[in-house]
């Protein structure tokens, strides 16, 4: 399916690794809106510059009179994590339930949840029907719970207002704006040891993020009432594997410290995803090769 165009769409969070190349990407043939707090200066100011009005706002305070009723498209993919339980529920969850209600008269509310909502242990790769959990204590320690929060909200509010509604449970995002693998790199680069979990391998599924721009209309697609839940992942690929191709890629060693004190390994099944959002064309090694080249390539061998 193609991108939308011509529709007024809102998107939260636009600042974030995940949804600043959403917002790029959609802003050219729409009325791109993009909500945040915009705490960070000149935060808002990147957002604008790709063609985009900057709404500030703090999900959790529930002014969203700056918000238009009238949008045609929600994405959200804004999130808190502060550690505080309070403010993460009322950003994540609450906030979330007042967006809906604002905007109920949108064709569809696409909403960015985490494979973080299962529970962990194993390398079953987790279909949408499995355990939930609070896996991601020790890295986020509000992070599950409110996601998981938030997901039941937005299941009220689909049924609530008759809002087609799509829980996406994203895994391991990255590209050339970011994520997990590069952040391995620059620990990499500076010699800092990067945990792994004694249980290995740590595999997760790494989604490029030409990936998650092309199945954005997939997910409008799959917006339904109740609300669909699908996986929204990529190629699986461990940590230790990621960091070794990182290594041949650069030259630099990668430092594994095995420990039970980190996220265990969390693959996603994906064959609802096929059905619903198709299959990625991204494969890892080629993804993580652009990442590099796109935002150290000084750090390429050759």
């Amino acid at each position: 399916m193609r991108n939308p165009t011509g529709e007024k769409i809102l998107i939260t969070g636009p600042t974030s690794q995940v949804a600043f190349p959403i917002v790029r990407a959609l802003a050219a043939d729409n009325q791109v809106l993009g909500l945040a707090r915009f705490s960070k200066d000149g935060d808002a100011a990147r957002v604008e510059a790709l063609g985009a009005k900057a709404i500030r706002c703090d999900l959790a305070s529930g002014e969203l009179a700056e918000v238009p009723e009238d949008v045609d498209l929600v994405l959200n993919f804004a999130v808190v994590k502060s550690g505080d339980f309070d403010y993460d529920l009322a950003a994540n969850a609450e906030g979330v339930g007042l967006l809906m209600s604002h905007c109920r008269g949108a064709r569809a509310f696409v909403h960015c949840s985490s494979a973080a909502v299962y529970e962990g242990g194993g390398h079953e790769p987790r279909s949408e029907g499995a355990p939930l959990g609070d896996n991601h204590r020790f890295m986020f320690p509000t992070y599950s719970i409110t996601k998981i929060a938030a997901e039941a909200v937005v299941r009220l509010g689909a049924r609530q207002w008759s809002l087609p509604s799509v829980i996406a449970r994203l895994s391991v995002p990255y590209g050339d704006n970011g994520g997990w693998p590069w952040y391995h790199l620059m620990m990499m680069k500076g010699g800092v040891p990067i945990p792994v979990h004694s249980e290995a391998p740590s595999t997760f599924n790494l989604l490029h993020e030409d990936d998650y721009i092309a199945q954005i209309p997939d997910l409008v697609a799959a917006a339904s009432v109740p609300a669909t839940t699908v996986n929204w992942a990529g190629d699986a690929a461990s940590i230790e594997e990621w960091t070794a191709w990182l290594g041949e890629l650069t030259g630099l060693p990668a430092k594994l410290a095995p420990t039970s004190e980190t996220i265990g390994a969390l693959e996603l099944d994906r064959a609802r995803m096929h059905e619903l959002l198709g299959e990625t064309r991204v494969r890892w090694k080629d993804g993580i090769r652009r990442m590099v080249a796109a935002r150290n390539p000084e750090l390429l061998k050759g």
